[in-house]
């Protein structure tokens, strides 16, 4: 019978590669010449003499091995094979742990990245790293319950991020929708949290919707004294009402003032990576007003690739904060004016008063996606004699609006 002080004091004689010092039962300890003590058991099964590792010493003790001997006896007394009984339990704690919700989070996200938006994966797994793995991530798919699922979000909720909290109860819901699909859970219990969360307030982009003060924020523009690029992006956000992103980033190759067009490409439209990869071009008709902008314009920064470039160097477009700064030295903060308020300023004003506009080709030039199995199919006219009377009309009603001109509120068509 071997103690701990001879367990401790073993070694192997210079002559020989190892050395078995035996317990009893099959229990034996393996001292190697490199100074490693391995524990094993030794059995036979199915008539063949076999061995169970137990581990290393000192980690595992003395008495620790003899507890793995009898467990290898009572399993054998059980008419399984110990090593085989082994292997099957670590198969299961490796199954088991592919089915947590992480495990089954990050496949889907695996599997969806590549018809998402770069943006939208990383926002998407960074979102359920900070906020959902560390409180319910190591839990099986198939044994996370409502409530505990909830009380991972109502923490997020404490910190105030409300929207954070809605979008984790959509993204857990997308990541049980997979578990089922693919056999990990047999229930969606995000779906069951519907009206159980605080209610979220969305905050609209500030945007100016009275045409008397749409008139001065246009005379604004003329008398703004910066950067004529500057003013020409105040000018041409209003007149075009495309994204920010958009505007700033407005390449001379993408226009074509002869025909008084401007082609976005694809892949810088707000798209899935389908649509910016497989995707048409928004097309912009130019109204006169910004074709001679441009022309103005184009002596200025015409010499490089951005119609807006970077003050500090050609090679980047225009911060994303100028327009924002530009406005805030006209006098509108961010509670009256952003740079993405022009486009529901626009939306508005051409809904309640420019006559003959239907609200598709309105939603066209937005570059919104139609909802429905049809999709974008209905597009592919692209309206694009309505958008270029649209555009031109626009131009024509900011124009008598800058003026001072008679406000009339016309009934939409």
């Amino acid at each position: 019978m071997l103690t701990d002080a001879a367990c401790r004091n073993a070694v192997c004689p210079p002559d020989k590669a190892r050395v078995r010092l035996s317990d009893a039962g099959g229990l034996y300890l393996e001292v190697a010449a490199s100074g490693s003590k391995r524990w094993f058991v030794k059995y036979r099964f199915g008539g063949k003499e076999k061995r169970l590792a137990l581990g290393n010493y000192p980690a595992v003790t003395l008495k620790d091995a003899r507890e793995g001997r009898e467990k290898a006896r009572k399993t054998r007394e059980e008419g399984r094979d110990p090593v085989q009984a082994r292997r099957v339990a670590k198969v299961a704690v490796m199954a088991r742990s592919a089915q947590t919700f992480e495990a089954v989070a990050r496949e889907f996200h695996k599997a969806q990245v590549k018809g998402w938006s770069e943006n939208h994966a990383r926002q998407w797994l960074r979102t359920v790293e900070k906020d959902l793995f560390p409180w319910v991530g190591a839990v099986p798919l198939g044994e996370l319950t409502a409530p505990l699922l909830l009380q991972a979000i109502r923490k997020v909720e404490a910190r105030g991020a409300t929207q954070i909290a809605h979008d984790l109860r959509g993204y857990a819901g997308q990541v049980f929708k997979f578990g089922i699909a693919t056999g990990r859970c047999a229930s969606n219990p995000a779906a069951d949290l519907r009206g159980a969360l605080v209610a979220h307030n969305v905050k609209h982009m500030a945007a100016i919707l009275e045409p008397t003060q749409v008139g001065e924020l246009m005379r604004g523009f003329d008398g703004y004294t910066g950067q004529p690029a500057t003013r020409a992006a105040l000018i041409l956000s209003a007149l075009l009402f495309q994204r920010p992103g958009n505007i700033r980033a407005m390449e001379w190759t993408e226009l074509d003032l002869d025909a008084a067009l401007w082609t976005i490409p694809a892949a810088k439209m707000k798209r899935t990576i389908h649509g910016k990869t497989n995707g048409r071009p928004h097309l912009v008709p130019l109204p006169t007003q910004a074709v001679e902008l441009l022309r103005e314009l184009a002596p200025l920064t015409g010499h490089g690739r951005f119609v807006f470039p970077s003050l500090l160097t050609g090679e980047r477009c225009m911060s994303e904060n100028t327009v924002r700064t530009a406005l805030r030295r006209l006098g509108y903060g961010n509670a009256e004016m952003t740079p993405h308020g022009f486009r529901a300023m626009a939306r508005t004003l051409i809904a309640e008063r420019v006559p003959g506009v239907s609200p598709d080709v309105i939603e066209a030039q937005l570059a919104h996606g139609k909802s429905g199995p049809l999709g974008m199919a209905y597009d592919r006219a692209e309206f694009m004699e309505q958008r270029r009377a649209l555009m031109q009309a626009w131009a024509d009603y900011l124009d008598q609006l800058k003026a001072g001109g008679k406000v009339i509120e016309f009934k939409a068509a």
